[in-house]
């Protein structure tokens, strides 16, 4: 199983927002490059990056930082945040990113995500964040009436390879996974799932491996220092 040390953006700063909460942040960096080198100097095989502004307003104004991580560490990242139009992927693509991430334009523009996965393949992976089996757009914003387990029937239709599955009701908390979702989500499509959401402790790593996760994230627990990156990595 892939670990993914998140690092969310936000104003050029490398934060954690409780819960998606845009007014309960937590700036833990200035520089998200430094950040990105450190995960690599601790092993991380593969980063996860999120433009928390892009998400919100779909403007992906932290495009250069990222990029710059993605020149600068050795290891391939995979972006979020915002992307929604087909220049967005390729400039990301052609600039060092390995991977991009789709969220709401995944729901709410099916011709898109055709599109999307026709010209660039597995380096298209989407993101569904749920809320009690349903989908959450618009930075978490809004619940949709879409359950998650149709919405992945039909990622899988279109051709797609990878998604994140986030529960957001245990994000940022501190409280462990949603195990029992996460398997049923896993256990449900043949696509490689990348758990999101509540990953504290080392335990939480060891049981999501146990379901044959293809990865999982985590951000806050190492950022607040109570899982140590070093501790569950090569198990």
């Amino acid at each position: 199983m892939i670990i993914f040390p998140a690092i969310d953006i936000l104003d050029g700063q490398c934060v954690r927002l409780i819960q998606g909460d845009y007014n309960r942040e937590k700036v833990y960096s200035n520089s998200p490059v430094d950040m990105a080198i450190q995960w690599e100097e601790k092993g991380a095989e593969f980063i996860h990056i999120v433009d928390l502004n892009g998400a919100k307003t779909g403007e992906s104004i932290n495009k250069k930082i990222i990029i710059d991580i993605a020149n600068t560490v050795s290891v391939p990242v995979q972006v979020g945040g915002g992307i929604r139009s087909i220049n967005t992927i390729k400039d990301y693509l052609e600039n060092g990113v390995n991977r991009v991430i789709i969220g709401t334009a995944a729901i709410n523009d099916q011709a898109f995500l055709q599109e999307a996965v026709e010209r660039f393949g597995e380096k298209v992976v989407v993101s569904i964040d749920a809320k009690n089996g349903y989908v959450a757009t618009d930075g978490w914003t809004d619940t949709s009436d879409v359950s998650a387990l149709d919405l992945i029937k039909k990622l899988e239709e279109v051709g797609l390879k990878t998604i994140v599955y986030t529960d957001i009701a245990k994000d940022g908390m501190l409280q462990g996974p949603n195990l029992t979702e996460q398997q049923t989500i896993n256990d449900a499509t043949t696509m490689d799932v990348i758990a999101s959401g509540g990953v504290t402790t080392k335990e939480d790593v060891e049981n999501l491996r146990n379901l044959n996760m293809y990865g999982a994230i985590i951000g806050k627990a190492l950022y607040d220092g109570k899982l140590e990156f070093e501790a569950i990595m090569g198990e």
